[in-house]
């Protein structure tokens, strides 16, 4: 970057050495590196199957080494296939978590079992684990047969396993056929190192590991929104498959659930999250870490698609969940699913309400569509493009100071105090989203910087994406000794 880059007249030598130490001190970086490439073709996958509240996301913690899965002691939390990445004595391969399987339900216990004999199905190992301190059940005898129907390579382990005591009951699973039961404790970590062993022995070969590689990955999607507004739906439908459960009952889904989708030829990684309940800090158990999940999930992502009712009247926890989206600083896009169900009056009413509620979020691209019928699916993945192009939006420094020249001669500041601040010259500071900093005379109201923004989304575009102005009120010379 060279001096004459940066200038509207207003930058001379003085000014530019300001800029670059302030550029230095605020950690501006104007090139975003990609990833990594991690390795190279799929990774061998491991299913980890056992009926309820056996300690299926316990020991899958465990073997990832961290606090992933949501877990609490109680039956039936995880519900729909969750894939992890893990490693052991370096090689690497993929752990997908499913929920309890139990024979003869119905309802919502027969979709969660559904997705457990799809995770057997689609494995090529099993890690079969059944709580030592019960024994075999006519549920794992069942289960048993299940997973030697598919054929797949088993590890059989007995968690819950804290002591010699324990692994004298642990004995009693080699009634099961399955060969040796590998004693562990998944809560203590007792045994799991073996249990690795055994499950690498079955698994087979992770590609090689390649490093250096700069790629660019498929781009994340998180679907958020509050509780039963169709996010797995949607998941379902994008994927032309029931990846993940859905049911009448608000809050199916508990741990965010990634998919990759090939979507308007290329491929995407939609990652479906739990419903962000009214207040976290009211919940309890694993919808309160349910909350936490999605959280995270939308910092991983690059952008959000936001899911409101369209059939319902805009709640106060829509716009809490579009703020906590543009807070992230991530891309959004805004779709009004169950598109299907409106009248006419419904939908002028609607028009009504996106005018007073949603007026922060103007810029964010807007598709109407129906998750139940398919309706305007096309129509999502040009407004998700766009939404990443305006994230990734850079203007070069001379455009920008051309752009706050005419501005400032224009549309001045108001006069505050008997003074009144100027924008001497700005800079984009980072994108994704565009982050911009202004050096100003003097302190810049907040009207005045919306009014900024406002007129940048005009001149630039940057639609899709929040944008951050920041300013720095440059020192008079003659204060500095």
């Amino acid at each position: 970057m060279s001096n004459e880059n940066v200038g509207n007249g207003e930058l001379d030598e003085a000014d530019y050495a300001e800029f670059m130490a302030l550029a230095a001190e605020e950690g501006f970086d104007p090139e975003d590196i990609g990833d990594l490439n991690a390795g190279q073709g799929p990774l061998p996958v491991l299913a980890v199957v056992g009926r309820p509240n056996v300690g299926k996301s316990t020991l899958v913690n465990r073997i990832i080494g961290r606090r992933e899965a949501v877990v609490e002691d109680k039956p039936g939390v995880t519900r729909d296939r969750v894939e992890y990445e893990a490693t052991w004595n370096g090689r690497r391969f993929k752990l997908v978590d499913t929920g309890g399987w139990e024979i003869d339900v119905f309802g919502l216990d027969a979709m969660v079992a559904a997705q457990a004999e799809l995770g057997i199905e689609n494995s090529d190992a099993v890690l079969f684990v059944v709580d030592a301190t019960v024994g075999a059940t006519d549920t794992d005898e069942a289960l048993v047969k299940l997973i030697r129907k598919s054929g797949k390579p088993v590890v059989l382990c007995a968690n819950k396993v804290d002591g010699l005591s324990g692994e004298a009951d642990a004995a009693m699973l080699w009634s099961l056929g399955l060969g040796e039961p590998y004693c562990v404790s998944a809560l203590h970590g007792r045994g799991s190192g073996d249990l690795l062993d055994a499950i690498l022995a079955k698994l087979p070969p992770a590609p090689e590991q390649t490093f250096g590689d700069i790629v660019g990955g498929p781009r994340r999607v998180a679907l958020i929104g509050r509780p039963n507004v169709g996010k797995s739906s949607l998941l379902n439908k994008v994927a032309k498959e029931d990846r993940v459960v859905v049911n009448e009952l608000a809050g199916t889904t508990r741990d965010p659930v990634d998919e990759l989708i090939e979507l308007g030829g290329k491929t995407w990684k939609f990652i479906d999250t739990a419903g962000i309940r009214r207040r976290v800090h009211q919940t309890a158990g694993a919808d309160f870490y349910a909350s936490l999940r999605t959280a995270a999930a939308l910092e991983k992502a690059e952008v959000a698609v936001i899911l409101i009712d369209a059939s319902d009247t805009l709640a106060e926890q829509d716009t809490r969940i579009i703020t906590m989206a543009v807070e992230s600083g991530r891309a959004v896009v805004v779709a009004y699913n169950k598109w299907d169900k409106l009248d006419e009056e419904r939908r002028y009413y609607l028009e009504r309400e996106i005018e007073q509620d949603l007026v922060q979020v103007q810029w964010a691209p807007r598709v109407n569509v129906s998750a139940l019928t398919g309706r305007h699916m096309e129509k999502l993945v040009p407004a998700i493009e766009t939404a990443l192009a305006g994230w990734e939006t850079r203007i070069p420094t001379a455009r920008l100071n051309a752009f706050l020249g005419e501005l400032v001669a224009s549309h001045p500041h108001p006069v505050r105090g008997g003074k009144q601040p100027r924008i001497l010259f700005g800079t984009q500071a980072g994108a994704k989203p565009p982050r911009f900093v202004l050096f100003a005379s003097g302190f810049i109201e907040a009207g005045y910087r919306r009014f900024v923004e406002r007129r940048l989304r005009e001149e630039f575009g940057f639609v899709g994406t929040p944008i951050s102005i920041s300013v720095r009120v440059r020192e008079k010379r003659g204060r500095k000794k």
